[in-house]
């Protein structure tokens, strides 16, 4: 008599990850896509774009820890669509700035991206913690880079069809189609998001597939007792080599991403003139290669792991390889052809997509009890590139008057990656609490 075979209801909260998470990335990016019809509507010069820019990051950065927690002490679906619905509100309100008096447009489109990127803070770290409860150790290399993949997607989508919007109707309706889109999603959300344990439709065979494979199924709300905690596991996780190497390679690796979400659209038009439009287009290209990159990634690193590599290869090897691609976005400096660019960009962002391995570092890893906690620690340092980043680009765009030397700042930071993940990161293991037994069924390291 043959066994069950596992069934695929993981695959469909997958699936509800990934339609989040592109909503996300496309709010937090879409100011990029209206950023130039926006710059010469209201006259700013690329210093202040640059700030704008960075507002989101500010904010996010400030939002990660706190919203770790808030999915270790509340459990994911609550918090998750809460937090859901008022980036999306937030996103919503951008498009009526225009109306406000000239002095105040600014002060409070700055606000508006704080407020997004508070809201959006535990996008990721919730992100980390549901792959964490429902995906075996051998598949979750695979799931988080088709999660992590949707920043990549939400480009592919949304930047040629925000193009149109910006040229067809303004600026201002690309925040109107982004922010309502979001609000629509809260009630899919609460819908079909559960955990394991809960999942109405998950059989027997699944779930037991789900825990012998290393998947933290038990991940439920932490008892209010815990919460004085929170210093000691701080602390825990601060004092890692392993993980402080995780968390600095997140921080050069989103050094590109946030390249990407923000100056790449501006880039196109100013440096290579190309239409709103055409830009819109074009950035898809690289878009669609990063999601191709990160996919693949994803699944020659769990092909490693079920042939019987260690764990510490298989992870290592695909993230060495793809930031080394990615470091080829300096030529880009020396290209001329409009075409040669935007293959550049696409190698660049395909390698990006290949090595993005940190999220899937972060569950392989983290004390199974303070997942959450730790993913929005990685996210704190890896999103401090979203204050630097767009202003250190905004700054080197306004003093030598042109992108070379922001496409080179960012190819550094690509190496810089891989230097991190291979050299300080070490082997990777899961770190345990003192008071937490080792899990039975997580494959050897």
């Amino acid at each position: 008599m043959h066994a069950e075979k596992p069934g695929k209801v993981r695959f469909s909260i997958l699936l509800m990850l990934f339609l989040v998470t592109t909503v996300t990335f496309a709010d937090r990016s879409s100011l990029s896509i209206a950023g130039a019809a926006l710059q010469a509507d209201l006259g700013i010069d690329s210093v202040t774009l640059g700030f704008i820019f960075s507002a989101f990051g500010w904010a996010y950065v400030i939002g990660q820890i706190p919203g770790g927690w808030l999915f270790d002490r509340f459990g994911a679906k609550q918090v998750y669509v809460i937090t859901l619905f008022c980036w999306s509100l937030f996103t919503l309100l951008q498009g009526f700035v225009g109306m406000l008096p000239l002095a105040w447009t600014v002060a409070t489109l700055f606000l508006l991206r704080l407020a997004v990127g508070f809201a959006g803070a535990p996008c990721f770290p919730g992100n980390a913690r549901i792959i964490a409860a429902w995906f075996p150790t051998a598949e979750r290399a695979t799931a988080t880079a088709i999660s992590s993949s949707a920043q990549y997607a939400a480009t592919a989508i949304f930047a040629p069809l925000m193009g149109w919007v910006v040229q067809a109707m303004g600026w201002q309706y690309v925040f109107f189609v982004l922010g309502g889109l979001g609000l629509l999603l809260c009630g899919v959300w609460l819908k079909l998001m559960y955990g394991p344990r809960e999942h109405p439709r998950i059989g027997e065979a699944e779930f037991a597939y789900i825990e012998a494979g290393g998947g933290l199924i038990d991940l439920a709300p932490r008892p209010a007792g815990e919460a004085g905690s929170q210093g000691r596991y701080l602390k825990l996780l601060l004092t890692q080599r392993t993980m402080i190497g995780i968390y600095f390679g997140q921080y050069c690796n989103n050094a590109i991403t946030y390249f990407f979400l923000t100056w790449f659209p501006v880039y196109l038009v100013q440096a290579r003139g190309m239409t709103i439009l055409t830009a819109g287009f074009s950035a898809s290209l690289p878009a669609i290669s990063g999601f191709v990159g990160g996919v693949l990634g994803g699944l020659v690193s769990d092909g490693l792991l079920r042939r019987g590599y260690s764990l510490t290869l298989a992870r290592k090897l695909p993230i060495g390889f793809g930031m080394l691609l990615s470091s080829c976005i300096v030529l880009c400096v020396y290209a001329e052809s409009d075409a040669a660019v935007i293959g550049l960009m696409a190698l660049a962002f395909f390698g990006k997509g290949f090595g993005s391995h940190g999220w899937t570092l972060v569950a392989d890893t983290s004390p199974r009890r303070i997942v959450g906690l730790s993913g929005g620690l990685f996210n704190t340092f890896g999103n401090l590139a979203a204050i630097t980043t767009p202003i250190v680009v905004g700054y080197l765009v306004s003093r030598t008057g042109s992108f070379d030397a922001a496409l080179m700042y960012v190819g550094a930071n690509a190496l810089l990656a891989v230097i991190s993940y291979l050299f300080i990161v070490g082997r990777i293991h899961r770190i345990e609490l003192d008071d937490e037994p080792p899990q039975a069924g997580t494959p050897g390291t």
